[in-house]
């Protein structure tokens, strides 16, 4: 029975898989309820800090921030790249690799530059790969994303734009659509378009409030306006935190589903290759008494 031996190891095996993939999706399913809630969480803030940006913007023509500038050709592109630390999380890093690669291919092709700032292992070591240029990278962030954390890196992509080095920057994330959908985004954060900062009647006269300014107009809407940009990544990590535990609790579903479908036929070719051993035993048992 060296061959029965050999598969009851292999169902061993496969049993002790399926026991930790399922542990893993347990913890997933946790941590994505977690995710979710500090995902919607964070949206009021930007929302708050969006108008407050926009209505002192409209109400000061006379000062335009460099967040705001347009025109020019766009030679240096910088690109923020979020992705996970871990893996076994399905497709959800290399849709959004794909789709920065495609987008840093775009820009090349038209004769451009890019430079990056990843946030996540998985980006730092894949822009490390194709040689693109990383400014700045942070990895480690855990489960609770921290926005101070994340000021530094991108801090660095912020100034490069304010001082002219940098022409435009996108945003590279994976958003979380619901638990089984997850869309891969390559969003234009800077300069910030006018559409980011239209305001809906309801929200101009809520916020349409006479303002003092300490020091002067345009420190007041410059730093509003990092705050916001700052919101901006932090809502796009937090969703994209939200994807990585959806996606990782289901690869664990289906990890935990295939395990049981390969422990089920493993068991049938062992009870099989069982019956075949005792009918033979028996056939050789029945000869010799015949034989006798």
């Amino acid at each position: 029975m060296a061959v029965g031996k050999e598969i009851r190891g292999k169902i061993k095996s496969f049993e002790n898989t399926k026991k930790i993939t399922k542990a893993m999706e347990l913890v997933s399913a946790s941590k994505m309820r977690k995710a979710q809630e500090r995902m919607r969480h964070g949206r009021p803030y930007a929302d708050k800090i969006r108008n407050i940006a926009a209505n002192l913007s409209q109400a000061n023509p006379e000062y335009r921030s460099a967040y705001l500038r347009t025109g020019g050709n766009a030679k240096v592109i910088g690109f923020i790249v979020v992705t996970t630390d871990k893996g076994l999380c399905g497709g959800l890093n290399t849709n959004v690799l794909r789709a920065v690669t495609n987008k840093m291919r775009e820009v090349q092709g038209a004769g451009g530059q890019v430079q990056a700032v990843a946030i996540g292992n998985k980006g730092l070591g894949f822009l490390n790969r194709i040689g693109a240029k990383v400014v700045s990278h942070i990895t480690g962030l855990g489960d609770k994303p921290q926005l101070d954390k994340l000021i530094g890196p991108v801090k660095v992509m912020l100034d490069a734009f304010v001082a002219g080095q940098v022409d435009e920057v996108y945003l590279c994330y994976t958003q979380f659509i619901n638990t089984m959908k997850q869309e891969p985004k390559v969003e234009p954060l800077l300069p910030l378009a006018a559409a980011r900062l239209e305001q809906t009647a309801e929200e101009k006269k809520a916020y349409g409030w006479d303002y003092l300014y300490e020091p002067d107009p345009a420190t007041v809407i410059d730093e509003l306006l990092t705050r916001y940009i700052e919101a901006l990544v932090f809502q796009a990590v937090a969703e994209n935190m939200a994807s990585e535990q959806s996606a990782r609790m289901v690869a664990m579903k289906a990890a935990t589903d295939n395990a049981g479908n390969l422990i089920a036929e493993l068991k049938l070719v062992y009870n099989k290759t069982r019956q075949a051993a005792i009918t033979k035993e028996l056939s050789e048992i029945v000869s010799g008494a015949a034989a006798v």
